[in-house]
């Protein structure tokens, strides 16, 4: 039994989820004429009461499609050094909308209303024009950590204030709705854009969705098409976005629990050294004493226990749909008798 904790972009599609894609009615999407494809979008539109959603094959392209969308060429974007459109998409920034980033040394990924005031650049012709603020809740290397919502609310008064838009990285966002008892809709409420992804904890084989409402997504399905993310028969993949959104938010505590009770386990040992607060369904902890991150990742390896070090010092554990009981159990078992 091989138990994967390197990502939750590993799960494979449940038998119900294949039954519903092969099930789907098709048609050309660049022609707006997949059935399957205008469900999908309506319905995570309708969930975040915004006008409009777009899909596409990656969380990637649905963030620099909104970057894009919402800046011009020399404008600057307001983030978190940990986030993930600045740390994990190329230099997509720079390279495709021509954006310099105005980086801030947050909390577990997350910044404050005060950090975007102190970043806006004066209106001053030797600076980059401040246009965009991104957020990415949940933190990916904050270790599934959840903005305040009441702190969001904050920074959007900052940013109508200074006219700035204002996008979220929602890779994750349905763990941080199910582990705060929050909603879409307010989510939608406060945000020009969202991004959310259905290949991580949802369970999907490929997709994400950019919502927003009318005329931005017009402008992004045209940015889409320009970046060769136009796509022909691609209900077959929409149909598994709708299976998950219908039924695999609420299982997301499942997860959330078995992180927590794993972490648990990984405190009583002495090779553990910090580890971020677990909140959702991502533990990351430095590794101590006699292990260094790789050695006791290949400890675990050889268990059939597969996790990434991603530094010399930290290991990540992300849990998922395919994570079963009987694995987090295994798991334990393996941690408790590695000293």
């Amino acid at each position: 039994m091989i138990i994967d904790f390197r990502s939750d972009t590993v799960t494979k599609p449940s038998p119900a989820m294949i039954e519903c894609m092969m099930k789907a009615p098709l048609g050309d999407d660049v022609f707006g004429e997949d059935p399957t494809i205008n469900e999908l979008e309506s319905l995570t539109a309708d969930m975040f009461g915004m006008e409009s959603a777009l899909f596409c094959p990656s969380g990637t392209m649905t963030n620099q499609i909104a970057i894009k969308a919402h800046t011009q060429p020399g404008d600057e974007v307001i983030c978190d050094k940990l986030s993930h459109i600045y740390q994990y998409e190329g230099g997509g920034i720079a390279f495709n909308a021509g954006c310099s980033v105005k980086l801030i040394e947050g909390m577990r990924g997350m910044i404050t209303a005060e950090d975007v005031s102190a970043s806006i650049n004066p209106d001053d012709v030797h600076k980059a024009r401040t246009t965009l603020v991104s957020l990415e809740n949940t933190s990916n290397r904050g270790g599934g950590s959840c903005y305040n919502f009441t702190e969001i609310q904050r920074i959007k008064e900052v940013c109508s204030k200074n006219n700035l838009k204002l996008h979220l990285d929602g890779a994750r966002l349905f763990n941080a709705i199910v582990a705060k008892d929050e909603t879409t809709k307010s989510y939608g409420e406060i945000f020009d854009s969202i991004s959310v992804c259905l290949s991580k904890s949802l369970g999907c084989p490929v997709g994400s969705l950019l919502v927003g409402n009318k005329d931005f997504i017009k402008k992004a399905r045209r940015i889409r098409k320009v970046f060769g993310g136009g796509m022909r028969q691609a209900g077959i993949l929409a149909a598994a976005g709708i299976y998950a959104l219908n039924n695999n938010i609420k299982r997301l505590a499942e997860d959330h629990k078995h992180a927590k009770m794993i972490a648990h386990e990984l405190l009583n040992k002495p090779y553990t050294g910090h580890m971020l607060p677990v909140e959702t369904n991502i533990i990351i902890f430095e590794v101590t004493g006699h292990y260094t991150a790789t050695s006791l990742a290949k400890k675990l390896w050889d268990n059939n226990i597969l996790v990434i070090p991603i530094s010399p010092t930290q290991i990540r554990m992300v849990f998922h749909l395919d994570i079963t009981a009987e694995m987090v159990k295994k798991t334990m078992e393996v941690i408790a008798h590695i000293n």
